[in-house]
């Protein structure tokens, strides 16, 4: 008599993924790099061992507690006003996560509204959109900022409505591109039949099958939208004092870099090691979710 066919018992959602992540090489660094950004951003001053805009002229040019005359209260040094280098850089990683979260936001919902009926309803309406689709993406970015930033005050609000009208585009060419696909499938034409309306087919096939790529996108494009908006506040068109960000400490540290290297070097550490943990994780979320790429 055969034995009867042992019954495979599911395993936790939690064990599976981590188990997934450990066979896929997750990238456990970047990921709690980000974190400890994320963290940041939400403590924001209450996690700042100091006041990010305290002065304190008596204790300018501190070096970093592992130099000559730095001291541990102090760990990252001071600046040419004595404000604390750490809790400035604890207090612009808020700026860098808003300005990050409400740009891929918008533009991404945006991009893929606009990517999903270029490509659904196809012909003109195609047409007409990939041709605005490419007049925008050949604006350059800090020509649109320059002239948005004479018309409206330089701020969160002006550096958050420029990277959403120069990103916006990416998300809907990409997006368009799934949906021209997507919308031959079966499944799509069994839905027309059965005389569901535009909104329903887009919310109930087409949405849930782009997801992936969304994610992937959003994770991809936090590096840049840091870089971005810290470019424009080094120039003088982003944020101003007496708010923080990364991109305003190399601007007020540049004409110290020969006494005080760490004022400028310490932001732009932070910069770098978020930009690249967040191209990392979307790196590895493009490997996992494309069955291509998977290497089992």
């Amino acid at each position: 008599m055969a034995e009867p066919a042992a019954i495979p018992i599911p395993r936790p959602f939690a064990t599976r993924l981590f188990g997934f992540a450990r066979i896929s090489g997750f990238p456990w660094i970047p990921a709690l790099v980000l974190a400890l950004v994320i963290a940041a951003a939400i403590g924001g001053e209450d996690l700042a061992p100091f006041d990010p805009n305290a002065l304190d002229l008596g204790a300018a040019f501190k070096p970093p507690a592992w130099a000559d005359g730095g001291s541990i209260e102090h760990l990252l040094g001071t600046d040419n006003l004595g404000r604390d280098v750490l809790s400035r850089i604890i207090a612009g990683a808020r700026i860098s996560f808003i300005v990050a979260f409400y740009a891929i936001v918008f533009s991404g919902g945006l991009g893929a509204l606009i990517g999903m009926t270029a490509g659904y309803f196809g012909r003109v309406v195609d047409t007409v959109i990939m041709r605005l689709v490419d007049i925008q993406m050949s604006i350059p970015s800090f020509a649109l900022a320059l002239v948005l930033a004479t018309v409206l005050e330089p701020g969160l609000h002006t550096v958050t409505i420029v990277i959403v009208i120069g990103y916006w585009t990416w998300y809907a060419r990409i997006v368009r591109g799934e949906i021209l696909s997507l919308r031959q499938r079966d499944y799509v034409a069994l839905a027309r039949v059965a005389g569901c309306g535009t909104l329903t087919i887009f919310r109930r096939h087409l949405l849930p099958n782009i997801l992936n790529t969304l994610l992937i996108l959003a994770s991809l494009q936090v590096g840049q939208v840091i870089i971005f908006e810290a470019s424009l506040s080094f120039l003088g068109l982003g944020i101003q004092n007496p708010d923080v960000s990364w991109g305003l400490m190399l601007a007020d540290a540049r004409g110290y870099i020969t006494n005080a290297w760490w004022a400028i070097t310490m932001p732009g550490i932070a910069i770098m090691l978020t930009c690249l943990s967040s191209n990392l994780l979307g790196d590895w979320l493009r490997d996992s979710f494309d069955p291509k790429r998977r290497q089992l």
